[in-house]
């Protein structure tokens, strides 16, 4: 049975929040598209491609104390025209030791049907807190 748009963005999505958990750096690179890029929130800085991705997460997952990311879509709208979506919602870093909330905010994500697979494309975090 087919699934929708909808609900396999957000299996990937909790998936991906699983990976940055588990710091399993395969199980991200398998949800981001190639040429993915990420701007950070705080300082704006672009990661471009899954390479520079994989390569900001294995530095994050060997600190001492790594900040655990999730993001929480608040909404996903499928575009009616072109196998694409745009994700919206909340993201938090915890500490992995203290369980504290260390930063906060929103972040939209632009997701493409990719050879059967939804992958993210885009990334925009804008911190809060």
């Amino acid at each position: 049975m087919p699934t929708s748009p909808e609900l396999a963005i957000r299996l990937a999505r909790a998936g991906f929040n699983r990976a940055l958990a588990s710091a399993d750096l395969g199980a991200i690179g398998a949800v981001l598209a190639g040429g993915a890029i990420l701007i950070t929130g705080t300082d704006s800085a672009v990661l471009s491609g899954r390479k520079a991705q994989l390569q900001a997460w294995k530095r994050e997952f060997a600190a001492t104390d790594r900040t655990i990311y999730t993001r929480t879509p608040d909404s996903i709208l499928p575009s009616p025209c072109a196998l694409m979506a745009l994700e919206q919602g909340a993201w938090t870093g915890v500490g992995a030791t203290s369980g504290d909330v260390l930063a906060s905010g929103r972040y939209s994500a632009k997701w493409r049907k990719i050879a059967g697979a939804w992958l993210i494309e885009g990334e925009l975090y804008l911190t809060l807190g």
